[in-house]
């Protein structure tokens, strides 16, 4: 089913909230109702303020600004494509490359390539289109919920690390450009969106002092809190798992009004003296809940006018919504939009929808967006002339997501694969279905299956000197423990059974194969937290067999079965442990310090 614009029937957000509120929720809807002649108009922008780039002039586009001009002339490409002129800005070329309009920094993709994160090109008023669609999201969420005007937020964010490329420009997350911009350090005050968090702490380098900082605030003012988020689904949960192991000392903290010494960060300090106090009755409270070792319901019971979790449960981070849902007595999870370093997208319209449910509405005003046929089924490489506008979706079709950009991303391909749910007046919804190729993910890590094949390759020359080899392997991400962390399958063949290699060498081999993973994976080890130690689970022989075997009795193919290096099926996971005969972690942290951009990006 193609939807016509003729067959449009207009649809309305409302009644606001407020005056300001209204104003927003008609400035989407106008923007939905006439989608295709919005769509248009940016790409005309786009290709009329960057005429002069030297990327555009190669395709000799000339003074064209039409849509079939620009289809017929400039190629579908991804980042391996641009990484020639990205380097050349990197390396400081200063020149109109990709925009005419200075490049202010690189924002810093969880995607890699060659094992590093990839750079995307922005420019300053990149910053108005983020700030712009962030202030969408109260308005329709005050659609949903009332009264958030009466309380606070208590939102776990933070930093990460930023590194300089040879040319001095900054290179560092989209999130990490955000909240360290006057965008968002010099917002104005928003009854509807107040965070318990002090901005010091928010943008304090260091997680240790940033979430102690975050959660201290918050237990300080667990009454006013209406609503608990992180960004993503495994932030939250590790600020739990951080309230599990340091509850004692932030009970210290309240109940004698001081801080906890190990908090050095001078901003951070002089941020919480507003709100130290001695308070014996809540650090009461607060050893009370937390030390009896039971957790289910903790987020009501320490906040109990919680409305919902402001949080993304969908795509990798859907993984996580039982155990969410253990910690918060099932309250409603709210995912309020969808973004990339490349480029912010959409919002949602229904944000309390349940999390299967959730569908982002494209606002067509943000970049130029085009859509490629996606068939899981087929082998056969979909052509750039089938790509379609946005307003020329199908209902229940599935697309890649291919982007042009006012920083000066053209036809760029984003990789992820999204579904058409429906249609809010003339602009498509999409479901997000997954990251394309993406094998592993625990939280911004993106493992592919040429990385983890490379990782055990590396991991396997350990195992030479005892003569054995692995015969099989396959992999998932165990999100039952917090922080989650990768579990690889290995069967061995030990040709001499006696000299096979100690529990010494198989742990070692967890942290070769941690060597071998791409920098945001180390980065989330080492820096951030975020994942735990790799873990090798070693399967008794036969073990891979029994996996085909079970495969085609639920009507695989024997000529066509391979071993799937990802699985996450319950009974396959129930029939690979039942097989384990030992486990190994790693016995370290692989190597991670941030650093300048090499003068390489990527493969040349």
């Amino acid at each position: 089913m193609k939807m016509s614009l003729q067959s449009v029937k207009v649809q309305k957000l409302g009644p606001a909230e407020c005056e300001k509120d209204a104003e927003k929720l008609k400035f989407i809807d106008e923007m939905t109702m006439k989608a295709d002649e919005v769509q248009a108009n940016v790409l005309k922008e786009i290709l009329r303020r960057n005429a002069e780039t030297e990327y555009l002039k190669r395709y000799d586009l000339g003074d064209a600004t039409d849509r079939k001009t620009f289809k017929s002339m400039l190629p579908v490409v991804t980042y391996e494509d641009l990484q020639p002129e990205i380097q050349r800005i990197a390396n400081g070329d200063r020149s109109a490359i990709l925009s005419a309009h200075p490049i202010s920094e690189f924002l810093t993709s969880s995607g890699t390539s060659a094992g590093e994160r990839k750079l995307m090109p922005t420019i300053k008023e990149e910053l108005d289109r983020r700030q712009l669609l962030y202030s969408l999201l109260t308005p329709v969420m005050n659609l949903y919920v009332k009264g958030l005007d009466k309380g606070k937020g208590l939102y776990f964010l933070f930093v990460k690390s930023e590194t300089k490329t040879p040319g001095g420009l900054t290179a560092r997350p989209v999130l990490t450009s955000y909240y360290k911009s006057d965008h968002f350090k010099t917002r104005p005050f928003d009854p509807y969106n107040v965070y318990t968090s002090p901005t010091a702490a928010i943008l304090c380098a260091d997680a240790y002092q940033s979430m102690y900082a975050q959660m201290l605030c918050g237990l300080y003012q667990r009454q006013e809190v209406l609503r608990v988020g992180a960004v993503f689904a495994s932030g939250l949960l590790r600020a739990i798992r951080f309230l599990q192991i340091h509850w004692s000392q932030l009970s210290h903290d309240i109940a004698t009004g001081t801080l906890n010494k190990n908090i050095t960060d001078q901003s951070v300090r002089a941020s919480l003296t507003y709100i130290l106090r001695p308070d014996p009755e809540l650090a009461q409270f607060i050893a009370a809940e937390c030390s009896g070792g039971e957790w289910a319901k903790i987020i009501p019971r320490i906040w109990p006018n919680t409305k919902y979790l402001d949080v993304i449960v969908t795509g990798a981070m859907a993984q996580y919504i039982p155990t969410l849902e253990y910690y918060s007595g099932g309250l409603p999870m709210a995912c309020t939009m969808y973004a990339s370093s490349e480029c912010y997208f959409g919002l949602n319209l229904r944000p309390m929808c349940p999390p299967s449910e959730v569908s982002y509405t494209i606002m067509p005003n943000m970049a130029y967006f085009e859509f490629l046929p996606h068939n899981p089924d087929s082998t056969e490489s979909t052509h750039p002339s089938q790509l379609v506008d946005l307003t020329g979706v199908q209902l229940g079709k599935e697309y890649e997501l291919v982007i042009t950009t006012y920083a000066g991303l053209y036809r760029y391909r984003v990789g992820d694969i999204l579904r058409v749910t429906g249609f809010h007046n003339s602009a498509p919804q999409f479901r997000f279905v997954r990251r394309k190729n993406v094998l592993l993910s625990i939280e911004s890590d993106k493992t592919d299956e040429a990385e983890l094949q490379h990782a055990v390759s590396q991991a396997s020359k350990l195992l030479l000197p005892y003569n054995t080899s692995i015969i099989e392997y396959t992999s998932y991400a165990d999100t039952k423990t917090i922080p989650g962390h990768y579990v690889i399958y290995w069967e061995l063949l030990k040709k001499d059974a006696a000299a096979g290699p100690s529990d010494r060498v198989l742990d070692k081999c967890c942290l070769e194969m941690e060597e071998a993973l791409n920098s945001v994976y180390r980065q989330s080890r080492v820096a951030d937290g975020s994942i735990g130690p790799l873990e090798i689970r070693v399967v008794r022989s036969g073990t891979f067999e029994e996996l085909m075997d079970y495969a085609i009795s639920r009507g695989a193919s024997i000529n066509q079965y391979k071993v799937p290096r990802c699985v996450s099926f319950p009974p396959i996971l129930e029939l690979l442990d039942s097989r384990v005969e030992s486990t190994h972690f790693s016995p370290s942290c692989p190597k991670w310090a941030p650093h300048k951009v090499d003068d390489k990006v990527g493969p040349q």
